[in-house]
């Protein structure tokens, strides 16, 4: 959560320095305000798409480690068996056992990369889907 508390931090410091900019430039017939709500919304939609990244990365940096403990043990385990009285026949077997859990464990790590970069994209996307409403209804003419 103090990802999440710096990242609003962050876009609110944006935020507050893209206001003074436009504060400077009045503009006949543009409602600053709204504009200014709509870049504060694209600001927040970014922050959260690299809050969605960031904890996929950390989510897959897990998954790796996991991984490799759950290998090395493995691994470890073959030795220790094959040092014993294991036939090279039933060393082959383990050996292919370990491998087939380590690819599978590669693929669910390509699938968590694959859903955070969804995610992630799926923020940005919304984000512009309203910022074209937005645009379209500051073009609109005032009633």
């Amino acid at each position: 959560m103090d990802q999440a508390k710096a990242g609003q931090a962050t876009s609110t410091s944006l935020f507050g320095d893209f206001s003074k900019l436009i504060e400077q430039f009045k503009l006949p017939g543009i409602d600053l305000n709204a504009l200014m709500e709509a870049r504060r919304k694209d600001i927040d939609a970014l922050a959260a798409a690299n809050r969605t990244a960031l904890e996929g990365i950390q989510s897959l940096n897990q998954k790796q480690a996991e991984i490799l403990r759950a290998t090395m043990d493995q691994l470890q385990s073959i030795v220790k068996t094959a040092a014993g009285s294991a036939t090279s026949a039933s060393t082959g077997e383990i050996v292919q056992q370990a491998l087939q859990k380590a690819f599978l464990s590669m693929r669910e790590l390509a699938e968590v990369a694959y859903k955070s970069q969804s995610d992630a994209f799926a923020v940005v996307s919304q984000r512009a889907q309203e910022n074209i409403q937005e645009v379209k209804g500051l073009l609109q003419p005032k009633k």
